[in-house]
């Protein structure tokens, strides 16, 4: 049992080297976007559940944060300050679907076909979300729900934006970097307990569950009409059984798709990452119990049609790529190659966000964040 704890926990290891380095440069980018881009300006622009408020929040939500939790704070504001209800969710499927570090990890670990299929997937998946809000429009919910987010739980995610007329500007100005290190302090602070409970669980199934299981659970040689709705059911079940959500359950992801989850169940689990059990508690607090549930029921719906769709497309044009049932022979070898001098770099600019961080630390907390005053 020992050596089989110590084998789970060095594929674990593995897998966190393996994307270490994207991990870093996907936050220092979304705190430079943080700090130069103004959420007052979003706010002002998503009033209305329109095309055109829709792309915009979609478009938001693809610079904004990666980490689930902190999507839903600054959906639930955008929601509080006057955003529609299909732009504000909009929002939240693109700031975990559609963001750079996601898609290089997914790269990595499992190939270009899931970054393309994740990113096109988010655009999917907002369209998909948008038809189903239009046609079940909940207006007493949506009434009900704004009354409740005056007074619900949580914390608004966002803070300074530096000012400057051009973005060249606000990327020269001396508090740019100050607030960049500020923004990846904060998203790390709530994003390391999924990562790191990603990458345990990942290495954890990897090592006690057997392949065959795995293969009976996902109806591996079933015809595809009955295999392809089946996976992605399960996938978005397993996702959200395991609470792990955002990119902590990118590890998890690459083993199921080597012991034989479909394509579109691996992307239904990768979606599903909006709907595990303390996010949705997150809803109930922000919008009470009965739009919680509506919001369940809908993204449900999305992630599995939307899941399906891509594994139906990709499969017609055969891009579907085999599973990489060497993904832990991979990760449990170390070599001296480029992923260990990028995470070389990544080390000396983490070690730059915690010296600007511990020389200008945020005067407030994780939670009872307030955003500080914005510029355009």
């Amino acid at each position: 049992m020992i050596a089989k704890v110590g084998e789970a926990l060095l594929v674990s290891a593995g897998m966190a080297w393996q994307v270490g380095w994207s991990l870093v440069l996907g936050f220092v980018l979304s705190g430079v976007i943080q700090a130069v881009v103004s959420k007052e300006r979003m706010r002002e622009r998503l009033g209305r559940d329109g095309v055109r408020e829709i792309a915009l929040a979609t478009g938001y939500g693809a610079a904004s944060s990666s980490c689930s939790y902190a999507a839903a704070a600054l959906s639930k504001t955008l929601f509080k300050k006057g955003a529609a209800l299909t732009p504000s969710l909009a929002f939240l499927f693109a700031s975990t679907n559609l963001v750079v570090e996601l898609g290089i990890i997914l790269y990595l670990l499992m190939g270009w076909q899931f970054t393309v299929a994740e990113w096109i997937g988010g655009v999917v998946l907002v369209a998909i979300m948008s038809l189903l809000v239009k046609l079940t429009y909940p207006r007493t919910l949506v009434e009900e729900a704004r009354v409740h987010v005056e007074t619900g739980a949580g914390h608004e995610h966002g803070g300074e934006t530096v000012e400057g007329m051009t973005l060249w500007a606000k990327l020269r100005n001396p508090r740019t970097p100050i607030l960049v290190a500020q923004s990846v302090a904060m998203d790390w602070s709530m994003l390391w307990k999924d990562l790191i409970g990603g990458f345990l669980i990942a290495g954890v199934l990897a090592t006690f569950v057997p392949p065959h299981v795995w293969k009976s659970l996902f109806l591996e040689g079933a015809p595809a009409i009955v295999q392809v709705p089946a996976n992605a059911v399960a996938g978005a079940v397993i996702a959200i059984l395991t609470f792990v959500c955002s990119i902590g359950n990118v590890p998890m992801a690459a083993i199921l798709w080597g012991t034989g989850i479909s394509f579109g169940g691996v992307l239904s689990f990768l979606y599903a990452d909006l709907i595990v059990l303390p996010l949705l508690d997150v809803y109930r607090k922000y919008y009470g119990w009965k739009m919680a549930a509506y919001i369940f029921a809908v993204f449900f719906a999305t992630m599995v049609a939307s899941a399906m769709l891509m594994d139906t497309v990709f499969s017609a044009f055969h891009q579907v790529p085999k599973p990489n049932v060497n993904i832990r022979m991979m990760v449990e070898t170390f070599s001296v190659n480029y992923t260990f001098w990028l995470n070389v770099v990544a080390a000396i600019a983490v070690g730059w966000v915690i010296y600007l961080n511990r020389r200008h630390p945020m005067h407030h907390g994780h939670h009872g964040h307030a955003e500080s005053s914005e510029h355009e």
